[in-house]
């Protein structure tokens, strides 16, 4: 219950502030950084050996869906990698995801105690899932701190940014067909933050590489909304001009979603959620 002399209560009580940053971060009305958001993605488009892009920056995800035909859905890259004898070189997308996954796994391997990211926690003589219970109570129940800190960090935003905020947005352009894979900018947060918050609070030990890479990844998250990467041009997406949440009933680790009338975009653009 003790790493480095602090407990394992003083380091939940540093990674909630951590959490509380990068969920302002992900729930954030101030206008883009552009020029942070366009340098980080050169350097991002470099590591898959793509050139600068040209950007094109857009006031919400609606306004960008007729600027992005053409660049892959989900179904496609799926059924490319599934094709035993895809024809062409991969899209920029399939790139950029295998180069996502790829940091993720190298953060993971940094992690001084088994990541739950990448294997469930289990606990008992009959392997069942750890509780997902509050904080404090879960460690009081023996809940290792790392549980706690993946279901209070990661599983947490990605409930509030993705399920709570992107999800409902990204249903409602694909009522009119399938939406092209973008990312997602400051709602993409969730692992951002969950690798961050480890590094910080002396639980993670990345590489020269990984912590740039990662910094890439954060400068998005804190700088811009939804983005396109396509070869020659990227379409990026300004952060809204309204946000409103509210707490999801029965969680206990402040998890938020959209209300029902709860964002509006720069160029006036709002989605009517469900």
């Amino acid at each position: 219950m003790t790493v480095r002399g602090k407990s394992a209560y003083d380091r939940w009580q540093e990674a909630f502030k951590i959490r509380q940053e990068w969920l302002d971060h992900g729930l954030s009305t101030q206008p883009a950084d552009r020029r942070t958001a366009e340098h980080s993605l050169t350097l991002i488009y470099a590591r898959m050996s793509r050139p600068k892009p040209r950007f094109e920056w857009v006031d919400s995800p609606d306004q960008a869906i007729p600027l992005v035909a053409g660049l892959p859905t989900l179904d496609q890259l799926y059924a490319r990698i599934r094709d035993p004898r895809p024809r062409g070189k991969p899209p920029l997308a399939s790139d950029l995801a295998m180069v996502a996954s790829q940091l993720r796994g190298a953060l993971s391997a940094g992690v001084s105690h088994l990541d739950p990211e990448l294997s469930a926690a289990r606990k008992g003589k009959h392997n069942e899932p750890s509780p997902e219970l509050p904080p404090l109570k879960a460690l009081d129940a023996g809940v290792p701190l790392g549980v706690v800190l993946h279901q209070g960090i990661r599983t947490a935003l990605h409930r509030s940014l993705a399920h709570g905020f992107r999800m409902p947005i990204h249903n409602t352009l694909a009522a009119g067909g399938p939406v092209p894979v973008c990312w997602y900018g400051q709602q993409d947060a969730a692992w951002v933050a969950y690798y961050d918050a480890l590094h910080r609070l002396g639980l993670a030990h990345y590489g020269p590489d990984e912590l740039d890479h990662l910094g890439h990844w954060a400068a998005l998250a804190r700088s811009c909304g939804w983005w396109w990467p396509g070869e020659d041009v990227c379409i990026v997406v300004d952060r809204p001009e309204l946000v409103r949440t509210e707490p999801v009933p029965g969680t206990w680790h402040d998890e938020v979603r959209l209300r029902r009338d709860g964002v509006r975009y720069r160029d006036g653009w709002y989605p009517l959620l469900t």
